[in-house]
């Protein structure tokens, strides 16, 4: 058994009900088909499978799981409300979502906003990605951290938390800002605003941290339930390079592009830098500081080599 394997079983045997594919996938027997093949295909990430059996067997489910959990959360802070004879200000629920580089949890962002916007009552749901709060290249420059861009250090952790604090309490608005991907950076003066979302899904590498200090506050203590998408390193580091090699050839037809830079290399350069870029910069950001926090989620799916979810991983109440 592999030092995963080893983990995972720990995982399961004391503080996860541990649910493989078969058994998850039976629960979606009376669910109807949420999307199209068009959708289902706007959604799918570079490199991702994502496929309509997929979205049946295992997603299906998990929204439906997700929005069980929201709706007992809106009658708890309901009966609360009542309880204390105060007016029932229900806050948003929010969904975090965490896992490496290239694992397809942004895949599985997008596809979650969309089942959720689905469920009766048509809820406003919002994505925000903790991309929005690197620090500016320029910044990261200034602080010696771009060769560590992706570790806990080089986001505004301040401001990802005062962002997630805002939209918890109602505000009628609230900004964060935008990164481009095309761009490899923020861009000045762009935000993505959220407005009393009924739904707030935050993904990101980190986002299951701990507070750096014993008294201050983990983004986590804002979410009301949390999902970790694990995979073997084997298996990420194969996604990533895929994932690279699509990025580069999509360049040559957007000079605008960040990845024109590798335009000129060949495929095998090209596999030797991505390469590069995964062992020196994203395994070990997976090591240090993300794979460590999978034990604080409520939920963890576990992808095989094909990306399609083997085993799904709940946590007892």
């Amino acid at each position: 058994m592999s030092a995963d394997e080893a983990a995972a079983t720990t995982l399961a045997d004391h503080r996860y009900r541990e649910i493989d594919r078969a058994e998850w996938s039976r629960l979606a027997a009376d669910m109807p088909q949420p999307l199209s093949e068009t959708e289902v295909v706007q959604i799918r990430g570079l490199g991702d499978r994502l496929d309509m059996a997929e979205v049946a067997q295992v997603y299906a489910p998990l929204s439906r799981l997700l929005s069980l959990y929201a709706e007992a959360t809106k009658r708890l802070g309901a009966d609360t409300a009542d309880f204390l004879r105060e007016d029932d200000t229900t806050t948003p629920f929010i969904v975090g979502v965490a896992g490496s580089v290239a694992v397809g949890k942004s895949t599985i962002a997008r596809l979650l906003r969309e089942l959720t916007s689905r469920w009766p009552g048509t809820p406003r749901v919002e994505l925000v990605t903790t991309d929005g709060f690197l620090y500016p290249n320029a910044e990261l420059e200034r602080r010696g951290l771009m060769e560590r861009k992706g570790f806990p250090e080089s986001y505004d952790r301040r401001g990802l938390i005062d962002f997630l604090t805002e939209v918890k309490s109602g505000a009628a608005e609230v900004r964060a800002p935008f990164y481009s991907h095309m761009r490899y950076d923020i861009v000045p003066d762009a935000h993505v605003t959220v407005r009393r979302p009924d739904i707030v899904i935050v993904e990101g590498l980190n986002v299951l941290q701990p507070p750096p200090t014993p008294n201050d506050v983990a983004v986590s203590d804002l979410f009301d339930f949390s999902i970790y998408v694990d995979a073997d390193s084997e298996n990420i580091t194969q996604w990533y390079v895929d994932r690279f090699l699509a990025l580069r050839r999509a360049a040559f037809s957007n000079p605008n592009s960040f990845f024109n830079v590798f335009a000129e290399l060949s495929d095998e350069e090209s596999v030797e830098r991505a390469l590069h870029f995964w062992n020196t910069i994203n395994l070990p950001n997976l090591e240090e500081n993300v794979l460590p926090t999978k034990h604080r989620a409520t939920l963890v799916l576990q992808k095989g080599m094909n990306h399609a979810v083997e085993r799904v991983l709940l946590r007892k109440l």
